[in-house]
């Protein structure tokens, strides 16, 4: 009879708890969509839930790579086309893809920052479950992810000059490239047909 009760009472508790959620969805996030911004108690849980999850020894890994400005040319080139689709190069998320995922991408020039070297490095190489941040560790990815966090690193000092350097690095579209390939033949003295068709949407992530 005992057990019976525990049985049921188990029961009626995850009954509830699942309620709660489901109400708590629909009327305080205002349903499922992605546009929402994640309220204070969920920003609280999630940043409370990465904490817990990430192993300890990870917290107090130093970086093995040496800051160097051809450690930090290297991660600037690595960014600009792995990370920065979602990220942008400014490290702001203020791209299609960071604006349109849930939770936002993070600011990493704010509290990325305050993050220890070793959290940043678990983070690059095991992503985070239940948002967009995939994870990027494999064979030989260790010394490239450390050298991303030397750039994480440098991103709230990111000059103008930087920016631009970045957006060369960025990775291309056939659209971004056919319109290169017609700047060059009109600079290089083609007809007036070859002149360049400017194409307003092809930085829309290089900020």
């Amino acid at each position: 009879m005992q057990k019976r009760t525990i049985i049921l009472g188990t029961a009626i508790a995850a009954l509830l708890l699942a309620v709660g959620a489901f109400l708590y969805m629909k009327y305080a996030m205002r349903g499922f969509s992605a546009r929402a911004e994640p309220s204070h108690v969920e920003a609280m849980l999630a940043v409370y839930a990465r904490s817990t999850a990430m192993p300890s020894s990870a917290k107090g890994t130093t970086n093995p790579v040496a800051d160097s400005p051809e450690v930090e040319h290297d991660a600037m080139a690595h960014f600009a086309d792995h990370c920065a689709v979602c990220h942008a190069n400014n490290g702001s998320g203020d791209t299609m893809f960071g604006r349109g995922l849930y939770p936002k991408v993070p600011d990493l020039r704010a509290r990325t920052q305050t993050l220890t070297d070793g959290e940043i490095f678990y983070i690059i190489e095991n992503g985070i479950r239940m948002s967009g941040m995939p994870a990027f560790g494999g064979q030989d990815s260790a010394e490239d992810s450390w050298k991303l966090v030397r750039f994480i690193r440098h991103l709230p000092q990111l000059t103008s000059a930087d920016a631009q350097q970045m957006e060369t690095m960025n990775p291309k579209t056939p659209a971004d490239m056919e319109e290169e390939k017609e700047e060059e033949e009109f600079l290089n003295g083609g007809s007036n047909d070859a002149a360049p068709h400017t194409n307003h949407s092809r930085k829309g992530h290089h900020q």
